[in-house]
Formats: C-alpha cells, structure tokens, sequence
C-alpha cells in the first residue's frame, strides 16, 4: 500500500478530520454497531487507503468477495456522507496498513449494488495497482462535473443588501431552475440560520463581512454566487477556503447585477482547456509528479506546463521523470523554483499542492481571466484565509476542490494501467515494512521523498528504504521500481 499526505492529516487532525466523523446517513445504525471496523470519532483507527488486497476469508453471508481473489480497494464511501465530508477507508473505518483488515459488504456496496472492491489482474505489481488510487484522486480532480444550474430540488437562500430587481431573479430562474425552496433574510438575520443547509446562497452586495458570515450557510457541494450590483469590498474578505474542497462547495460571483451572468463561468468540469499555461505548484512532490506527468499526456493544443518546486534535488529527479513523458508528447515543460525563478505569466490553470492558505491567495493576482484554481491539496474543512475576492470577481476565476475520488476514476485508471498507457510505478520513490511505516509518514511530512511510499506489511523488519539505496540488491529498471523487483523483494521476506 501507498503512503499518502492525507494519512498525516489524519494524524493530526484526528477525530476532527471531516472524514473520522460519524456516518451521518446511508446505512442503519445497527448494522454499523456490528462492525468492529467502524471507528469514528475519537475512535483508534488505522490509516492505508491505498491498497490492493487479497482475500484469506470471508463470513458465511458474503455475496461478492471470493476466497484467494485480489482486490483494488475503492475507498470512498460518497453515499455514506459525515457531516461535513464522505466516509471512507482508512478514515472512520480501518485502513490497510495492517497486515489484515476487516471489511463488511454493508458498508463497501453502493446503493446501485457495485462493491468496492474491483478485480484486478494477476500480471501487474501490488505497487502498480495499489498506486491507481492516488492516480484515481489525481483524475478525479480534473474530471468531476462542475453544477451548472441551481439545484431545483434544494433549498436556496437569498440575502439582499442592495436592491434587487424581480426580472433579473425570473431570468435566472427561468435560465438555471428554480429551487423548491426559497429563503429571504437580511444580513442581520443570517446568525440565526442553520449551518450548512442551503445547497444555493444567492448574496446582493458587497459586504466583507456577511459574505464571512454566509460562507458557514451553503451545504456540501453547495453553490455560492455573489452579485455584487457595481461595489467593491475594497479589502480581503475572510472566505471558507477548506471547505472548498472537503465541502466541495463552489464560488462565483459577479460584478454587475444580474445573478445569471455569475452562472456562465462555471465550467463543465474542472479539465484543463486547450491553450492553457498550467501552473503546478510543489509540483515535485509525490502527487505533484502525478498531476505534471497527467497534463503533459492529455493531447491538448498549446497547453504548456510550469512544474514549480522548493527543491532544487526534487526538480532534478522531476525531470528525469517527466521531461520524456513532454518530448513524446510534444509539451513544453518548465519547472522552477520559486525562490530564485519569478514568474511573470498569467495562469489559465492553477493546481495547488500544499495545504497552504497563502497560496490560495497568491494564486488569484497570477491567474488569468477566466482561470481555474485548482485547490488540490485538503487544507482542513474549518480553516478560512483572506482572499481578494474582488479580483476573483472581476477575472471570473473559479475556484475548484476534490477530495477522493469515483469508482469511475478508479476504473479508468485501472484501464489505462492494464492497457499499458500509464506506468504507476513511476511515482515509486521508496519501500518499506510496517517496521518503516512510521519513519514513511514523517518522510512524507517533511518532503524527503521526490514520490511515494510503498509499504509491504508481509516484509516484517524491512525499514523505510528509499530506492536509490537498492541499485545491485533489486532488479530495478533505470533506477524505478517494477514488479520483477517487487517479486524479489517479496520472495526475500518469505515466512
């Protein structure tokens, strides 16, 4: 299984991480009070989310699991919602890094009836499959559809504090759908409102302040669109910017008076379009190669891609990983290092690794007009950052955020991998046991790996390795890791 960031954020953030909290709907009570695996809350819990595995036993009433079959694990349990996120593998129920872990068929079916467990090949590295998750939460970021209309079946809140004209709210509703539900408060009375409950916030105005306040309104995956009617803030406004990813929630706005105009910058999904300069930032970080390696392949005109890392050692690994990937595919690739390049572009897309409020912020003077901020990397669900929000506005930029990912991304991935088009492997940077699983998060912690992590738990004493320590010990092909040398490994740690 493969080390990931969000296995420290879990660390430290624990039972307040959004995805530790209590399953808030979708299954009965009673059948989660069965499961020894189900640990929200305060809850010991143990992390892994990205794994495959082979099944050694199952219970009398399993329907789908067959005794000796290997399993990619799709960990996210988007129909069973916590409060503020969705659950999940390796979060409010246990995760891989074990040597066994118990699952229930309850909790990993969806109500369509599809398990999340998906059958994988027999010919392909542990490391390979295992590694299409994290591939998976890359795609999913670029792929998830984007709501383009109001939610006609959702409750939407209308706050006004300038005037607002009947015909420019028929036009909107007679061009988006109109909710079933419809809230009018003023500004004063927003305090007295339920959090999180409005799927669309429709805000006239343009006070700092009641924006802060409104933000803590929209629901989950929930649509915030600010009319500012000719004003300025005039200032930063304090914005939710953690929930733009673990809520989902989206933000658009415009200069004028009509609320439908805010509605033509969302796009359809969150794809980098034709012609962009896209800007990766910590892009020689684990995930970071994922993204950079992904944007060079997609086949796009014009598209250029600036990879930006603190690292001088991690761009240089970098480019010995993607600069052939941009030659085949006839990309430019710029990488650089932001304490000693200053860039002068403006960015048609922007994806940010670090879980950094300040670089939300930054990301909106250096982005052009009409540009996507990709905010990748989870700053936590409760944390809020000043942002120009008058810039955002004005350029019609879009604010986008996943977390997780489909068992759709899972299958295209997985696709790609046994078709031969994409190599997981790439991203392998270091090994390790149980017995270096500790030493691998804080690896992670501190930025010390240019890619991932790969834990054996059957490799019993087996310390955090990186692979640059196992040329002439393992069969590696030019340095990166493959499955002849996984086999070798594994073969060496037989009981």
């Amino acid at each position: 299984m493969g080390l990931c960031f969000s296995d420290l954020k879990l660390l430290k953030q624990f039972a307040g991480h959004p995805r530790k909290s209590e399953v808030a709907a979708g299954i009965e009570k009673s059948a989660l009070g069965e499961m020894p695996n189900y640990v929200p809350g305060e809850k010991p819990t143990v992390p892994g989310h990205e794994t495959v595995v082979r099944v050694v036993s199952i219970g009398d009433k399993v329907k789908a699991a067959k005794v000796g079959g290997r399993y990619l694990v799709q960990t996210d349990y988007r129909w069973l919602p916590t409060n503020t996120s969705a659950s999940a593998f390796g979060y409010n129920f246990e995760g891989a890094l074990q040597e066994y872990v118990l699952m229930d068929e309850r909790a990993i079916f969806t109500p369509e009836g599809e398990s999340m467990l998906i059958p994988v090949p027999e010919e392909f590295s542990s490391s390979a499959l295992a590694l299409v998750e994290p591939w998976a939460c890359v795609e999913d970021a670029y792929v998830d559809k984007q709501r383009q209309t109001l939610k006609t079946d959702g409750k939407m809140l209308i706050v006004g504090e300038t005037q607002v004209e009947p015909k420019q709210l028929a036009n909107l509703f007679k061009s988006y759908g109109k909710p079933a539900d419809i809230t009018w408060k003023t500004a004063a009375e927003v305090d007295g409102l339920k959090d999180a409950s409005f799927d669309d916030v429709l805000y006239f105005g343009a006070n700092a302040e009641s924006v802060t306040k409104l933000f803590a309104k929209v629901a989950p995956r929930g649509l915030y669109n600010i009319v500012q009617c000719g004003c300025k803030f005039g200032k930063l406004v304090m914005s939710a910017i953690g929930r733009l990813h673990y809520g989902a929630i989206r933000l658009i706005g415009t200069t004028g008076n009509d609320p439908a105009d805010s509605m033509t910058a969302i796009p359809p999904t969150a794809e980098v379009r034709a012609n962009d300069q896209v800007n990766i930032i910590g892009a020689a970080g684990p995930m970071g190669v994922m993204h950079v390696i992904r944007d060079l392949c997609l086949g796009l005109p014009g598209v250029t891609v600036f990879a930006g890392d603190l690292s001088d050692e991690r761009l240089v690994v970098l480019r010995k990983i993607a600069g052939p990937v941009a030659k085949k595919n006839n990309v430019v690739l710029r990488t650089y290092n932001p304490k000693t390049d200053k860039l002068t572009e403006k960015f048609g897309y922007t994806v940010l690794m670090a879980p950094v409020p300040a670089l939300v912020a930054a990301a909106i003077p250096s982005a052009a007009t009409g540009g996507i901020i990709n905010i990748f990397a989870g700053i936590p669900a409760q944390v809020s950052g000043e942002i120009d929000l008058d810039a955002y506005i004005e350029k019609r930029l879009y604010f986008i955020g996943t977390s997780g990912s489909t068992l759709e991304d899972m299958k295209l991935v997985l696709k790609k991998v046994v078709n031969r088009q994409l190599d997981t492997d790439l991203s392998v940077a270091a090994i390790s046991g149980l017995d270096g699983a500790i030493d691998g998060i804080r690896a992670v912690e501190k930025n010390l790996m240019p890619g991932k992590i790969l834990v054996y738990p059957q490799c019993r004493g087996l310390k955090l390795t990186p692979l640059t320590d196992l040329a002439g010990k393992l069969p590696l092909d030019n340095g990166q890791w493959n499955k002849k040398a996984e086999e070798t490994l594994l073969e060496q740690f037989k009981k």
